[in-house]
């Protein structure tokens, strides 16, 4: 068997990213059916969920929406029982958004196992080896969102 060389590494890990962001979006699509919501709504509940609380426009920045949208998707999961607007302990004239224990509980049962499963798998990892998975999903984060922006700022441009 011959060694591998850092070109055949890199092909290998661009197919293991193709694969793992279409497993993930099948995850996410199975989980949002479970939970009677849309790939927007899931989105916006993971920010919530990560932010804790989080204003209106904020979530619209992040999720990269229009506040009109952001209002029509919190409007919706708040009917469901996975959002709720509360008022913002600083000032009370501002609404945040949070999750509900229906969400968390929701969460915790449909994509709980994932991280159960995981964590067992990464127990075997030493600590170089987490600091570089680290580094690379952080990496591809900010590659993602940087070229995401520049998608849309030529579509704006172009008026697409």
């Amino acid at each position: 068997m011959t060694a591998k060389t850092k070109a055949d590494l890199l092909g290998e890990l661009e197919e293991a990213i193709r694969a793992s962001q279409t497993a993930t979006h099948k995850m996410d699509e199975a989980g949002g059916r479970a939970m009677g919501i849309n790939a927007t709504d899931g989105r916006c509940i993971d920010i919530v969920q990560r932010a804790g609380r989080i204003a209106a426009g904020e979530l619209a920045e992040q999720a990269s929406l229009t506040t009109g949208t952001v209002t029509a998707v919190v409007d919706r999961l708040e009917k469901k029982g996975y959002l709720r607007r509360v008022a913002d302990p600083s000032d009370r004239r501002r609404v945040l958004v949070e999750t509900t224990e229906l969400t968390d509980r929701r969460a915790t049962e449909l994509w709980g196992p994932l991280g159960e499963r995981g964590f067992k798998e990464l127990d075997s990892f030493s600590v170089a080896d987490l600091e570089a998975v680290l580094r690379f999903l952080r990496l591809s984060a900010e590659l993602n969102e940087t070229r995401a922006a520049e998608v849309r700022a030529e579509l704006d441009a172009s008026g697409g």
